[in-house]
């Protein structure tokens, strides 16, 4: 398998498992990683994903050139004449919190996957690049989208129009990432967040990265009215009234995402 995924705790934590070959994706890859993000949307038992690589040299150096070509089908048909896309990140989607553990390499596509991540978080060797224009390319899944979002659009064009690595350090300064810790913890800390966010309400986390993605793009005026109507959402959930007893009672809440 080159994609391995196990549940502890409501974390899920998924490897992708190609260290041979720094972890690029391959067409196998891909497929399973579909099917991965399907399993984080449908099932119940995971509240949080923690995205990382195997070994200590790469988290994922982006698409295996060596196996993956272009299409013969046209563009055409590809995006409007198949039932389901093959594009990187389709499926991706989700109110769960995903966490990304880099370790060591974050290049082209294994960048972009990261990107797509709520929480980054980097090993000490990390790096990272897009580096498609050296090639005759751009970064065609969310690169050019939100690593501005990410960082400012100036550290982005720096970035995206060079095609020039980024340390850890760097990343740390510019907001790629959140945290820089010895690649020896790094798995260790993106857990503990992640076990962390987990043993809070579900429907409250789902609903605060709902509001967080969809407001960005929206007038604060218009965010802020949305947000107040989704406090109202909430406020008579099950889960709520639980909190407030857990609190009175001082003992740990027991949450059930209803």
């Amino acid at each position: 398998m080159s994609v391995l995924i196990d549940v502890a705790d409501n974390v899920a934590t998924i490897t992708l498992n190609r260290p041979e070959a720094m972890n690029a994706i391959d067409p196998d890859m891909r497929a399973e990683l579909d099917e991965t993000w399907r399993r984080i949307h449908a099932d119940d038992s995971i509240r949080v994903a923690v995205l990382t690589g195997a070994g200590e040299k790469a988290f994922c150096t982006g698409s295996d050139l060596k196996k993956t070509m272009p299409p013969k089908d046209s563009f055409a048909s590809t995006t409007f004449g198949r039932a389901k896309s093959d594009h990187l990140l389709a499926g991706l989607t989700t109110d769960k919190p995903l966490i990304c553990a880099i370790n060591g390499f974050a290049m082209g596509g294994g960048l972009e996957l990261a990107l797509a991540c709520d929480i980054r978080i980097a090993s000490d060797n990390a790096q990272f690049a897009l580096s498609e224009v050296r090639i005759g390319s751009i970064p065609g899944a969310g690169g050019t989208q939100r690593l501005p979002r990410a960082v400012g659009a100036s550290n982005a064009m720096l970035m995206l129009l060079t095609g020039d690595r980024v340390d850890a350090a760097e990343a740390l300064r510019i907001g790629l990432v959140s945290k820089v810790v010895p690649q020896a913890e790094l798995l260790a800390t993106a857990t503990s967040i992640a076990q962390r966010i987990a043993q809070n309400a579900p429907l409250a986390v789902r609903a605060v990265k709902r509001l967080v993605q969809q407001g960005m793009d929206m007038p604060l005026p218009v965010a802020i009215d949305t947000e107040r109507y989704v406090f109202g959402l909430m406020r008579d959930t099950e889960d709520r009234i639980e909190g407030r007893r857990a609190f009175q009672e001082k003992r740990p809440p027991q949450y059930h995402g209803k």
